[in-house]
């Protein structure tokens, strides 16, 4: 199959991606028909989002839906506003989905959308009218039964709302099961905004028991402060853990006797930045992720553990809360380190996870407690975490590896039963 110049994995993404499943599917001796098609997404839809600003000028703004697979079920992925995003990086993200999916193996496949924007330089008005035209835009291929859009990095429940609305109007009827991770009182499940934390706290403790490590007396850095990262880090808290370095996008802070990371999150609110909490001190990015700690939780963007900087990675266990945060090459260091790498397809699964569950709750019209949906996402990554290493074992291949070539493997499975049409 054709390969991927190595020095394209930094600039682009997707060929990152590629290089996951080439080395799957060359180990798995997958049928190179097949191969060909899981190279190459199903759709990519790229709209132009003209939206009224403020003070009365009108701006034009890029907006991307890609449809990975949906071979197994419904394509779903969630929906990122960033000043950085590009077609090439939604590409990538979207294959990510497909993988995360079949890796945990819920009846989806790998979609992603993202908006060219800062989103941090916006009003919320110019946000609802932007969110409305791009959900109009996308109304042709978004769906209960097609694509379900979720949140993503810079958008959350409010959004989900405005895309669940929008999506409804031009139906005539509400459509709850067009989104998740919207509001509980459109339709949204308890335990969702937490999922995508909650599970990197539960691979983690897989991992934890198989290296005969007390997590109570574990030392936490996480790198990232958003929903992901600030959901681990309170779980992470609230299990027992220690909490010394949480960061942002502006930096961040570090503490040897520990963090509350409600503190720090309400000290963040008031002002900017977790650099706000004054019980700590001021770290970088770059500090954090080669500090000496038991567990390193990327949980913010793609390509922040590098050639650079991959040696000096000092943590025992890596829980990939972020998408795509280890560069290939990064990877083999790690593991030539001994670093534990939980890969983001599984350490980061229990976002979609919580998703198919809310999902399946609007369609059947009948919600679980909060209690049900986090035990149904424990026995779901635990599962899926002993599938992985035990894949992993049998073939003496990385954690990231074996987990492509299970995932690789059930997509595959199914192109191979539905054949090629027309």
């Amino acid at each position: 199959m054709p390969k991927v110049e190595r020095n394209l994995y930094k600039e682009n993404p997707y060929a990152a991606a590629l290089k996951m499943l080439d080395s799957a599917a060359e180990k798995i001796n997958l049928n190179k028909n097949i191969w060909e098609r899981l190279r190459h997404p199903r759709r990519c839809l790229i709209v132009s989002l003209p939206v009224m600003m403020d003070d009365g000028s009108l701006k034009v703004f890029q907006g991307y839906r890609v449809q990975h697979d949906y071979s197994r079920g419904p394509a779903k992925g969630g929906i990122r506003y960033h000043p950085d995003v590009t077609l090439d990086e939604v590409k990538a993200l979207a294959a990510w989905m497909t993988w995360k999916c079949a890796v945990v193996n819920i009846p989806y496949g790998g979609a992603k959308g993202g908006v060219r924007c800062n989103p941090k330089e916006m009003s919320r008005g110019e946000l609802e009218r932007l969110t409305r035209r791009y959900a109009s835009e996308i109304l042709i291929i978004i769906g209960p039964d097609k694509d379900i859009p979720a949140p993503d990095v810079y958008t959350d429940a409010q959004v989900m709302a405005w895309i669940m609305d929008t999506y409804s109007v031009a139906h005539g009827h509400s459509v709850p099961g067009v989104v998740t991770g919207k509001p509980i009182s459109l339709g949204g499940t308890l335990g969702r905004k937490e999922a995508t934390g909650r599970g990197c706290v539960f691979t983690t403790m897989e991992a934890a028991k198989m290296l005969k490590m007390d997590l109570t007396k574990s030392t936490i850095a996480v790198q990232g402060f958003g929903n992901v990262g600030y959901s681990a880090a309170k779980i992470f808290h609230e299990v027992g853990a220690k909490i010394i370095a949480v960061s942002d996008s502006r930096g961040g802070i570090y503490n040897p006797r520990g963090l509350d990371p409600q503190k720090v999150f309400n000290a963040k609110q008031k002002g900017s930045s977790v650099m706000d909490y004054k019980e700590g001190d001021c770290i970088t990015n770059e500090e954090l992720l080669t500090m000496k700690c038991d567990v390193l939780v990327p949980a913010a963007l793609e390509n922040v553990i590098t050639l650079k900087n991959a040696a000096r990675v000092r943590a025992k266990i890596m829980a990939e809360g972020a998408n795509g945060p280890t560069a290939p090459e990064a990877d083999e260091i790690l593991q030539g380190n001994g670093v534990f790498v939980i890969p983001d397809i599984l350490a980061n699964a229990g976002g979609v996870t919580v998703s198919y569950f809310e999902w399946v709750q609007n369609i059947q019209e009948f919600f679980w407690s909060e209690d049900d949906v986090n035990r149904k996402l424990g026995e779901i990554l635990v599962r899926s975490f002993d599938e992985v290493f035990k894949v992993a074992s049998e073939h003496k291949v990385t954690p990231r590896l074996a987990a492509y070539m299970l995932a690789v493997g059930r997509v595959a499975e199914a192109h191979q039963l539905l054949g090629l049409y027309p």
